[in-house]
């Protein structure tokens, strides 16, 4: 007797896939650096700010037809929701994992924050891009990379 039952696959494949949650953070990065809301941004998109959240939180999948809106909002290309991925969180593509070929584990418990994500590291860079001279800027540039090159020679 023949089963008909189909092997099961598991493909992993969750709302908080590492790709997903990348892409949610550049936007959110993206977002932020222009000092748009959330809000603001779902008025462009004809969305509200909560599905806005819900992308930036991977909670939700961005379609690519909804990505492109993002990139043209937001003034960049599409490249840049996937500039800066790690190599574990390529490793972390459901295609990869479906395949068995997830042999880089994903540590989603170190706590370990990407600075890039801090509201003060969004906020200082705004703040720096809105120093009109680029004299000005390099200056005050020198200068934060002497403090910290001092406070690291401590």
């Amino acid at each position: 007797m023949v089963s008909s039952q189909k092997p099961e696959r598991n493909f992993r494949i969750t709302n908080n896939n590492a790709i997903d949650m990348h892409v949610g953070k550049r936007l959110r990065l993206r977002r932020t650096l222009l000092g748009m809301s959330q809000e603001q941004l779902g008025a462009e998109l004809n969305i509200t700010f909560q599905q806005v959240q819900k992308y930036e939180r991977a909670v939700n999948r961005i379609s690519a037809s909804r990505l492109w809106d993002m990139s043209q909002i937001l003034d960049v290309p599409i490249s840049y929701f996937f500039d800066d991925m790690s190599e574990t969180t390529m490793q972390a593509s459901p295609r990869r994992v479906g395949r068995g070929l997830d042999n880089v584990e994903l540590d989603t418990t170190s706590g370990v924050k990407d600075p890039m994500a801090r509201r003060e590291t969004l906020e200082l860079v705004r703040a720096y891009y809105n120093i009109e001279s680029a004299s000005a800027r390099k200056r005050v540039a020198d200068m934060v990379k002497t403090i910290a090159t001092t406070l690291t020679e401590e």
